[in-house]
Formats: C-alpha cells, structure tokens, sequence
C-alpha cells in the first residue's frame, strides 16, 4: 500500500515537469524567473543537466559571453620568465691590479688590464738585453731599517699626520735616499748628494690645505688656474695625486709648467731645459711611426719661447703610451737619446723619432746641420722602477725633477706617496719647490 501511495506521487510529479516545460515551450509569455521554490535545492542543482551556452545563445551573446571570459582572465598577470640576478662579487686581484680572467669576458671592461699586462711584458722582456758584465748597484737597508713595513709606516705618519713623530720618518726618507746616492757615489764617478730639500715633510698646514683639496666638497670647483698655461684644475682632477691614482694630463703639464717657471726664479740652480707637454709627442709621431716635423714646427719659435731649444742643456718629452707613462730626453750636455721607463721597458722608434727632430729643428731655427752620429742612444737602466700598476706617471715627473737639477736619480717607490702629496701642494700654491 505504502509503495502504491510513492508512485503515485512520482507520477504526478513527472506529470507537472512535462506541463512546465510545455508551457515554456509554446507560452512566449513565460517567464523563466519565476521557478518554483524545489528548483533552488540543492537536491535539483544537482542532478540537473549540463549546458552548453554556446550550443543554445545566439551568436551576439555567445560574443558577449566570450567577452566575460576575457576580461576575467584578464584580471589574473602574465607569469614571467624567472631571470637570475647578477651577482657582484669579490674577485681575487693579482700584482700590477690584474684579476682572474672572465669566462666570459667583456672587451671593454679587459681593454686596460690587456694594455698593461703587454706593457709588464714587454718590460721584463727587455731584460734580455741587460749588459750581464755591467755591475748592478743595488740599496741595502740597515738592520735596524730593515724591511718595507718601516718605510711605508714612515709614510703614513709623513702623509697623514703632522707630529714629533714626523722628524724620525723624515729622517728614514732621506736615508733611504742618500743611501743609494751613496752606493753610486762608490761604484763610478762622482754622484751628486741628495739635498734635503728634496724630501722636507710638509707642514700641518699643507697637509691641511691637501686634504681639504681631494674633498668632495671641492670636486667640481676650480681650485687654481695658471694664467700663462691657460690651464684650469677642478679638485676631481687634482685627486689622480691621490695614492694608486693614474696621473692625468692636465696635473702633468701644469707641473712641468711650474718646473720652468722655478728654473727662470733661480737660474744658476737649475739646469737650461725645455718642458714639453704631453701632447707633443702624439704631433710628431704620425701614424705610421715617423716623424712629422711640420706638425710640430710652430711649437718652439723663439718668439714664443723667449730662448733658442738648441740652447737648452736638456729637452724632456713625455711619452704616453695607452695606459703608461715613460720619458724621453734630448741630452745636449751629455751628448745622449735617453729613455727612461719605470717598469724598464725599451723602444728604439722613440729615440730615432727625437733624434730626427732635433736634427730638423736645428736645421729650420739656426740654418745648420748638426752630426749626431757620436751621440749615445742609450736606455737608462740604473733607475727607480715602480712596483704597482699606477705609479708610472708620478715616476716620469720625479725623473724631470731630479735630471732638470743635475742629481742622479736617487728615490724610490717608497717615495712615491710623499711625492703625491707634495706635488699637489705645489700645484694649489702654484709654485715648485
């Protein structure tokens, strides 16, 4: 009885569905919203049968719907590419400032380590030619001197601070250097001795006005400017005198500029020389490796100059070669083509280069030929040679200085930061000492 009463029910049931969906069918006033109540359980959500929009809208709302879709996934951002960062870390430096190489190595950034890499190369290279029967002087330190510690702790109280200290590293600076002067003096002819002018510490004031110099404060002002050079020096130039700094153009000539100045304040002191600047010698060169005397030929009128070159005891030309800096001398006194470089390197094309320069400017300013046949070609060797990557160009200045007073060559590379600071304090004051 009780299952009969169930059928029934269902019966009528199926009865009224087929009733409704007739009436939705053929009513066109039916509205679909109007559902009864047994439609929203959850017993007829789930049971009731999928539908597929697209098959039963109209194209304009299955456009519309499509749109939906969109701008839904449109909400979600685009997944990116994981892209690792670069890392910058420490690399392991060699002598002369050089690093492990890259594995994949950037020409640019290798340029300057190649350039010297050759230089250091092509310097101890040219100890093959080394005369082995020439007897090698070499500067040996007193026990109680002994070492590189004791120098360079002489340096940083010289540099940094001014003390009762001071007179001891003072002291240890001049012995240094007289000690080899003295080593030279035994083994050949008289050597000149090395006046203590040469390495007078500077005073808390000097060391004072430096320091203020290579502030940051001061990086873009003009800090001096020589009137008869025309050359202007902002405090970011004047800091390649700061230690392991590379010397620049603008510092270099305004110091040989001063060096001729003190050499017209006090005449009988100093040697009759000429102070090239550092352009000169790119002029004469041409780009062949000759020497192209018209481009040049202007530079040393005596209108200009106020003197005759050919009078001159000595004629200093700097020499630039990418990354470093050597020297080249026109030795009248002594009859010689010198050429110096701190990390003992050779070229013969720049001695036949000035030695067919002065040949051509005797002959354009005084209408004379002169022989050079018997002058010397000689590569100094006995001579400070550096022991760092930068200090080529601090070198070159000291070997104008000490050759343009008639003194050998009596310094060092531990030298080398008191003659940074002292240069920049004759640079601010405008005068060499």
């Amino acid at each position: 009885m009780v299952f009969f009463k169930l059928a029934l029910k269902i019966q009528g049931a199926l009865a009224s569905n087929r009733k409704r969906s007739g009436s939705k069918r053929c009513n066109p006033h039916f509205n679909h919203k109007n559902k009864t109540l047994h439609s929203n359980s959850l017993v007829f959500q789930r049971f009731k049968k999928l539908r597929f929009s697209s098959m039963d809208q109209s194209p304009e709302k299955a456009s519309s719907s499509l749109n939906d879709t969109v701008s839904r996934l449109s909400r979600y951002p685009d997944s990116k590419l994981h892209v690792p960062k670069e890392v910058q870390a420490p690399v392991k430096h060699f002598k002369f400032g050089l690093s492990i190489p890259n594995p994949n190595p950037n020409p640019n950034h290798d340029f300057l380590s190649k350039k010297l890499g050759n230089a250091k190369k092509e310097a101890f290279g040219s100890f093959k030619y080394i005369n082995k029967d020439k007897e090698v002087v070499t500067v040996e330190e007193d026990d109680e001197d002994s070492g590189s510690w004791l120098m360079a702790d002489a340096f940083d109280k010289l540099s940094l601070n001014h003390s009762d200290n001071d007179s001891k590293a003072y002291n240890k600076l001049l012995k240094s250097a007289e000690r080899r002067t003295n080593k030279l003096k035994d083994s050949g002819p008289q050597v000149e001795v090395v006046t203590h002018e040469l390495f007078v510490p500077l005073t808390k004031d000097e060391l004072a006005e430096v320091s203020h110099a290579f502030s940051a404060e001061n990086k873009k002002k003009i800090l001096v400017s020589h009137e008869n050079s025309s050359i202007d020096i902002r405090g970011e130039v004047l800091q390649c005198l700061k230690p392991g700094s590379w010397l620049n153009d603008e510092v270099i000539n305004l110091y040989l500029e001063l060096l001729k100045e003190r050499e017209n304040r006090e005449p009988k002191k100093f040697l009759k020389c000429h102070f090239f600047n550092t352009f000169f010698y790119k002029k004469l060169v041409s780009s062949e490796g000759g020497c192209n005397y018209k481009a040049v030929k202007r530079w040393t009128s005596q209108r200009k100059l106020g003197y005759c070159l050919f009078d001159c005891d000595k004629i200093f030309v700097p020499i630039h070669k990418d990354i470093h800096w050597c020297l080249a001398v026109i030795n009248k006194k002594d009859r010689k083509f010198q050429y110096l470089d701190s990390l003992r390197g050779r070229d013969g094309k720049v001695l036949n280069a000035l030695a067919n320069y002065f040949v051509e400017e005797v002959r354009d300013k005084s209408r004379q030929d002169i022989d050079i046949s018997s002058w010397e070609r000689e590569h100094v060797e006995d001579l400070p040679a550096q022991k760092n990557g930068f200090d080529c160009g601090m070198f070159m200045l000291k070997y104008i200085d000490f050759y343009s007073r008639g003194l050998s060559l009596s310094f060092g590379q531990e030298h080398m930061r008191y003659f940074r600071s002292r240069t920049a304090k004759e640079i601010l004051r405008l005068r060499a000492d």
